[in-house]
């Protein structure tokens, strides 16, 4: 909680008046067995009605004037819990995005979920009661003792004997489940992950028939889960039980010593009905207190996960140049290598290439040659480890990341679309594209006759873009990419749903009409490189292979045996 104070900023006058609201409530509650007390002593024992009826008054003047303090603190509690949560909120989702793709790959997608949803609901509930209770619980608990030593130092003695028992109790209940709340939500990260995993792969899990191991295998994490949170609930739930034991031992003590006393003349009636009010009131703030204790927990071991997103220092250096300068090549990869995180050989080694302005890079290689790593390394996503990547004569980490985003146009393997509208979605790299702009993107990526099916620009994109074909994505896609106007534009198999007559048409139409912009082309048909300027041909994260489609059917093996099991030999020319 503490990493995330200063998202209380704005709402110090809330944080401060909820308590005091509360305070005061709890300041009427405190009074009350008093005028109870005289009730008992002087109405009822001298039989004067008046007298009664004129407490009784007070006492529901003291109720409304107390539901009017608690309403007003409830009020404040909750405008400042949740404008903390809203900041705190957007804060990390913030913070996530200036995170790298390795950062990323580190803390998980399920995690972030889990901690932007539950642990944010979490952190909230615990400060909203926590602004309400956490200094009224005491001071009912400390209020009432000190009130009954007002009344009697004899029987208040038992008062200050339970508190102590009692604090040793929560306290000691509390510091064993902190540690055991952090599991159970590392537990639900990991349950997370793997519905979303099985949601998204639930095609290929029928097809190949793995519902029995799945189902095993959630079972395995959802019972391992339970199992800590049963412990950790075994341990929770003797608080209540515990505390009402000490608490009504206490009363049975007080109960007999206040008898003896009446009987003594040393107390009255109402006294001990009222330092029975005392150890009641005692005993409702106590359960109150270790239920929230409860709460508190759960929300610092959530608020602990979420000051560690705060906390993930972005790892990709961030540099300062706005734009590309004029360079006699757009990309000059030296001897590159990338290595994802917590892997033990790098995915691409000893990478070497230029590209001129203009050019046509096609890249191909089997599958995990290296071949969106190599899109990743010159987008600027994954950092090379070894060697050095340059665009337009500077090194990568030069420039600034919204340069990068502005200049570079990626579309990646996954086609994916926003719900909104199809103009909404052409306008997410570039706000101010006009009309005309984004349908000649659209006939570029082979794509306006699929807008004009659906409508036009004002056509509605459902989420993830379900009303599309596979085909249709990916042209929008490319042609979201284009309307950017990119110095560098990458295509990371972004065809593979097209049809070999449409994938020549976009190919021969971006040789056409962006000839100012570097293109590559990355792809496991060889139909759809062949033409370029300059292939670069993976495998097993090295080039084995650069130069044109002929050169390389002469010189790469790799090549000619990619290009031999999609064309029959006879036709190669």
């Amino acid at each position: 909680m503490r990493r995330l104070a200063k998202f209380l900023n704005g709402y110090k006058k809330e944080a401060v008046l909820g308590p005091l609201f509360k305070l005061l409530e709890a300041t009427l509650e405190l009074i009350t067995p008093l005028i109870i007390a005289l009730v008992i002593d002087r109405g009822i024992a001298a039989s004067d009605k008046p007298y009664i009826i004129k407490m009784c008054l007070l006492l529901i003047l003291l109720g409304a004037v107390g539901l009017g303090f608690s309403v007003c603190a409830q009020y404040f509690a909750a405008k400042a819990s949740v404008g903390f949560s809203s900041k705190v909120r957007y804060s990390v989702f913030a913070h996530l995005q200036t995170l790298s793709y390795s950062d990323i790959d580190l803390l998980g997608q399920s995690t972030m979920i889990t901690r932007l949803t539950a642990d944010m609901s979490k952190v909230q509930t615990a400060l909203n009661l926590a602004l309400r209770l956490l200094l009224r619980s005491p001071f009912v608990v400390f209020g009432a003792m000190i009130m009954a030593f007002t009344i009697d130092t004899r029987s208040a003695i038992s008062f200050a004997a339970v508190i102590p028992v009692l604090a040793v109790i929560v306290y000691g209940i509390m510091f064993i489940t902190v540690p055991m709340y952090r599991r159970v939500q590392g537990g639900t990260d990991s349950i997370l992950h793997k519905t979303k995993e099985n949601l998204g792969g639930v095609r290929v899990i029928r097809a190949f028939g793995r519902e029995d191991r799945e189902l095993r295998e959630f079972k395995e994490q959802n019972d391992s889960l339970a199992r800590v949170q049963k412990r950790v609930g075994y341990i929770s739930s003797l608080l209540n039980p515990l505390t009402f034991a000490v608490i009504n031992i206490a009363i049975i003590a007080l109960i007999y010593t206040g008898a003896i006393q009446v009987n003594l003349g040393e107390l009255s009636q109402g006294d001990v009905v009222a330092l029975y009010n005392y150890m009641s009131q005692i005993l409702i703030e106590l359960i109150k207190l270790a239920n929230l204790i409860v709460t508190i927990t759960k929300g610092v071991a959530s608020a602990g996960r979420l000051g560690a997103i705060l906390d993930t220092a972005p790892s990709d250096r961030v540099g300062t140049v706005e734009d590309f300068s004029p360079a006699e090549y757009a990309i000059e990869v030296s001897d590159a290598s990338v290595r994802y995180p917590a892997a033990s050989e790098p995915s691409l080694s000893g990478i070497s290439f230029k590209a001129r302005h203009g050019d046509i890079i096609g890249v191909i290689g089997g599958t995990g040659s290296g071949k969106t790593t190599l899109a990743n390394m010159i987008a600027g996503f994954y950092p090379a480890e070894v060697g050095d990547v340059r665009l337009f004569g500077r090194s990568v980490t030069d420039y600034a990341k919204d340069t990068l985003t502005s200049k570079i146009g990626i579309v990646p393997q996954k086609s994916v679309l926003f719900s909104g509208t199809l103009r909404e979605n052409m306008q997410i790299g570039n706000p101010s594209a006009t009309d005309d702009d984004i349908y000649e993107a659209l006939k570029i990526a082979q794509a306006d006759g699929v807008v004009a099916d659906k409508g036009g620009l004002d056509a509605k994109v459902e989420q993830g873009g379900r009303n599309f074909s596979g085909g249709q994505r990916q042209r929008l896609c490319i042609a979201r990419a284009l309307v950017k106007k990119p110095k560098i534009l990458i295509l990371d198999d972004s065809s593979s749903a097209l049809d070999l007559a449409t994938d020549a048409r976009l190919r021969h139409a971006l040789k056409e009409c962006v000839k100012d912009t570097t293109v590559f082309i990355i792809s496991q048909r060889t139909s759809s490189i062949m033409h370029a300027d300059r292939i670069i041909v993976l495998d097993d994260g090295e080039a084995v292979g650069i130069g044109t489609h002929n050169e390389l059917l002469s010189s790469c093996d790799v090549y000619r045996e990619i290009y031999d099991s999609q064309f029959r030999k006879e036709d190669i020319v």
